[in-house]
């Protein structure tokens, strides 16, 4: 029997401490944002929670896996130029050339590593928030034609 063996690469990209008041005291929680992806033209990222920080990873690598996107390249890169814009977060995305590599910061450039893009150009503005940021580069992948 043949067994496929589907590779995946998960990067943790933040882990917060959320703490709820209640009336009985404060009820402590983890929430993780991973990323998932097969360094060969898919990704998909979510937001996982749960009591323990192992836990909300797992969570949230089970989801991303899920949900994954499937990237458009051509000749190593996207095929045209795309902007997006999600709550305060945008994002410009161009294609480079050839052996030029990943031109982006910050989480534009883990997803354009984790995808397998090599060659691309991107340039976020407006918030820092690292969920809206992934929110709004998934947007603008997705309106690729």
């Amino acid at each position: 029997m043949d067994f496929k063996v589907k590779e995946s690469f998960e990067k943790i990209l933040e882990i917060k401490r959320v703490i709820k008041k209640t009336t009985g005291g404060n009820k402590l929680t983890m929430t993780a944002l991973v990323l998932v992806g097969d360094k060969k033209g898919k990704f998909g990222y979510a937001l996982g929670k749960g009591q323990s920080v192992p836990q909300a990873v797992q969570r949230a690598v089970a989801k991303a896996k899920k949900r994954m996107i499937e990237v458009k390249l051509v000749d190593e890169t996207i095929p045209h130029d795309v902007q997006a814009k999600y709550t305060s977060s945008s994002i410009i995305i161009r294609p480079a050339k050839k052996g030029s590599g990943i031109v982006a910061g910050g989480i534009s450039r883990e997803i354009f590593q984790i995808a397998g893009i090599p060659n691309i150009s991107a340039k976020m503005l407006g918030s820092s928030n690292k969920t809206s940021n992934v929110h709004c580069v998934a947007k603008a992948i997705l309106s690729l034609k």
